[in-house]
């Protein structure tokens, strides 16, 4: 007898989902064209995150912030005693399914316990850790308790009085608000970060009392200057900022730029000893010492014996150990330069108006959120309005009945059946069925003229109620002065004094203060195209072989100076970044070098044109631009007394810019343009513009679609007869080039 074969038939394995259950195509391989991808699936979800996640709205916060604080109002807790914060994580899921986790973080930032935020919106209890603190981490939501701040009234003030929507929440078993009726401009009362797809937001706080002033400032006109009322942000946890009048300009119209915060420190006397209170809001305390630590164990800052970090309850405090004879200022003025100590907050104030995410500078802002909160009052007086229109209908209803209060009783007890009541009413005293329909619920016992008359004198106060109301709504004039007066009252409430000090002009020995012990010895450095830097001692240039570049990559500047001098990099952003070059590590000629945009910073996109080596700041540069123009820059007008790293507005964008050029003193020039014409213009012919982005002036005649080939150092031709090509006046045209001087042009182009 045969045996039965035991090998199974091997079948495709498919998903198990049940019997006789299947997922058609299962296994295959669909082809889709990534537009239609992107379209379908990526850009719902980077709108999902930009409009529901990580930007606040004008009212200040993100959708996360705002289901909890009204989570914590609904749960009575702006009056009431505080409660257990898990209680508050958990209540807070019906509106945001997130995880309690997530939940939990974000009431712990708003918490006055954490100092995070200037204006904080919960009143914590417990550990809450420290914002300026990595290690000091909050404790368990179960053991922590929390409330609302009393601020927080002016955030939820008649919001049950329809003056924002409100929306089904996402199982549509309650309902939120879509935005909370702030009456002051809480966007810009907090730092806020938010980090989108495609996009971010950095938003600086200032203080409150300042804040409010100024939007009272610019509603009263419009074209008030916003420095005098508000001259700089204010951080909670304090610091110096240095103080730079273009970076605020450019905060307070266009929403970007940067602020510097150094931190502040108090020199022990007889003790050797710096203690820092105050550190700059975007580093912690860990980050410094780990900094202060590498400086010392390279080397770099031998001043320091021993490090100390002494936070306590009473506050955060850095304790510095000096060696015998340290000057403790000029020890800071170089930990300033080398460590977080001295930090700059970068704006970027992205912000939600309508659901579209819009970039705007302080002026913008607050005149969106003044829109806004406009919106909110005229909100608030209808419903006033209506409600006391409604019960002035009641009460001019009742007042009929006092006319003949036993005809109402008499028509009532005659009444066969009740859903006649109201009718009969109507038809025996000419009221409609609203009214019949209150008095007749009025129970017996009030049936008395005494509690008629009562509610009755309460017409003539309606009836002023709603005249001043109709006012109100008919007079924007008014509704802006009921918002004014809500500001002052929030800040002579709310109102502290400012916690980070302005510097205005450095101290004298920060701004006398340089590097020491800069190695001081001569280097040739190398620029690229691409963007690639070097610097290389001659020791290692006399070895060395043949540059390493990156492909199709050439050195388009090579320069003899030395290591105590700085570089300008004038970029096609019309910026300039500058770098000492002692801070630039050396490198060899088998190097590819240091890539400037990444090591300086600078923006997406963009390139350098040119590197200026300096040690003075004397000289000029020139900028011709495609129409003929040349503006004459003195480099002294890039020199600061802050050693700031990036400078906007470095020349003009009015115009494309043909060529720039630096010049350490007055020389002579070969301009050549696209129409074979040369001219000699001697430099001392162009004036001279203190304003960096100038225009300049005209130098050369053009015609249409004429250009500026290149310039040169005259001195660096051989023409045959120079005199045909030199002008007096400017602007000029130039002379056609002669054959003879063509070659020897040619060949130095």
């Amino acid at each position: 007898m045969a045996k039965k074969s035991t090998k199974k038939t091997l079948k495709p394995v498919r998903p198990q989902l049940g019997d006789g259950v299947e997922i058609l195509n299962a296994g295959s391989v669909l082809e889709d064209p990534i537009t239609r991808t992107l379209e379908t699936n990526y850009m719902p979800y980077a709108m999902s995150v930009i409009v529901s996640r990580a930007l606040p709205e004008i009212d200040g916060f993100k959708p996360a912030h705002r289901k909890l604080l009204y989570t914590m109002y609904e749960m009575g807790l702006l009056k009431g005693a505080r409660t257990k914060s898990a209680n508050i994580v958990g209540s807070t899921m019906h509106l945001n399914p997130h995880g309690d986790a997530a939940i939990y973080d974000t009431m712990v930032r708003m918490g006055r316990g954490n100092e995070s935020l200037l204006v904080p919106f919960v009143d914590s209890k417990g550990n809450f850790g420290k914002a300026y603190s990595r290690d000091m981490s909050c404790a368990a939501a179960r053991y922590t308790e929390a409330k609302l701040e009393s601020v927080c009234e002016e955030l939820f003030r008649d919001i049950d009085k329809e003056t924002v929507d409100f929306v089904p929440n996402y199982d549509s078993t309650t309902t939120e608000p879509t935005l909370l009726p702030v009456t002051f401009p809480t966007i810009l009362a907090n730092n806020t970060l938010g980090i989108a797809v495609g996009m971010a937001c950095n938003i600086c706080s200032f203080n409150l009392a300042e804040l409010c002033a100024t939007t009272v400032a610019l509603m009263k006109d419009e074209h008030h200057d916003i420095g005098t009322t508000m001259p700089a942000p204010d951080f909670v946890g304090g610091g110096q900022i240095v103080y730079d009048e273009a970076q605020m300009r450019e905060i307070y119209e266009n929403g970007r730029g940067s602020v510097k915060v150094r931190a502040r420190y108090n020199a022990v006397p007889g003790e050797n000893m710096i203690e820092v209170t105050q550190i700059p809001p975007t580093t912690t305390v860990e980050a410094i010492m780990d900094k202060i630590a590498e400086l010392v164990k390279t080397g770099k800052v031998k001043e320091i014996s021993d490090m100390r970090d002494e936070t306590d309850l009473n506050g955060l405090k850095l304790t510095l150990d000096l060696k015998r004879g340290v000057d403790a200022d000029k020890l800071m003025a170089k930990l300033f330069k080398a460590t977080p100590l001295e930090d700059s907050f970068s704006c970027n104030f992205n912000i939600l108006v309508s659901g579209q995410p819009r970039v705007m500078g302080v002026r913008e802002i607050l005149k969106e959120w003044t829109a806004f909160r406009i919106e909110c009052v005229r909100r608030r007086t209808y419903y006033d309005l209506h409600g006391k229109e409604k019960r002035l209908h009641l009460l001019q209803g009742l007042a009929a009945i006092l006319l003949d209060i036993d005809k109402a009783i008499r028509i009532i007890r005659t009444t066969e059946e009740e859903t006649e009541v109201v009718p009969n009413l109507m038809i025996g005293f000419g009221i409609d069925e609203v009214q019949a329909d209150y008095v007749a619920e009025i129970k017996l016992r009030h049936l008395n003229r005494e509690y008629i008359l009562k509610r009755t004198g309460e017409i003539e106060q309606l009836e002023k109620d709603i005249a001043d109301l109709n006012d109100v709504l008919a007079k924007p004039a008014r509704i802006r002065r009921i918002i004014i007066n809500e500001l002052n009252d929030v800040a002579k409430k709310y109102g502290k004094p400012r916690c980070s000090e302005i510097l205005y002009d450095l101290p004298e020995e920060d701004a006398a203060a340089e590097e020491e012990a800069v190695p001081d010895y001569p280097v040739t450095v190398f620029f690229t195209r691409e963007g690639y830097f070097k610097k290389i001692p001659p020791q290692s240039l006399r070895t060395a072989g043949a540059h390493k570049l990156k492909e199709g990559d050439e050195i388009i500047q090579q320069l003899e100076t030395r290591n105590n001098v700085e570089a300008l990099f004038f970029t096609d952003k019309q910026q300039v970044y500058k770098v000492r070059l002692a801070e630039l590590e050396d490198g060899k000629v088998a190097q590819m070098g240091i890539f400037i945009p990444g090591r300086l910073g600078m923006d997406e996109g963009e390139n350098v044109l040119s590197m200026v080596i300096t040690g003075d700041y004397s000289g000029f540069m020139l900028f011709f631009f495609a129409s003929g123009k040349c503006a004459k820059i003195p480099l002294s007008s890039y020199a600061t007394k802050q050693n700031r790293r990036k400078l906007l507005k470095a020349y003009s964008d009015k115009e494309p810019l043909a060529m720039m050029l630096y010049q350490p003193e007055e020389t002579e020039l070969a301009i050549r343009t696209s129409a074979s014409r040369m001219l000699l213009v001697g430099t001392a012919q162009i004036a001279a513009k203190t304003t960096r982005d100038s225009q300049g002036v005209a130098v050369v005649t053009l015609k249409k679609n004429q250009t500026i080939a290149s310039v040169v150092p005259a001195d660096t031709l051989e023409l045959a007869n120079p005199h045909r090509y030199r002008v007096r006046s400017l602007p000029a045209t130039g002379a056609l080039i002669r054959t003879e001087d063509e070659g020897e042009q040619m060949s130095l182009l």
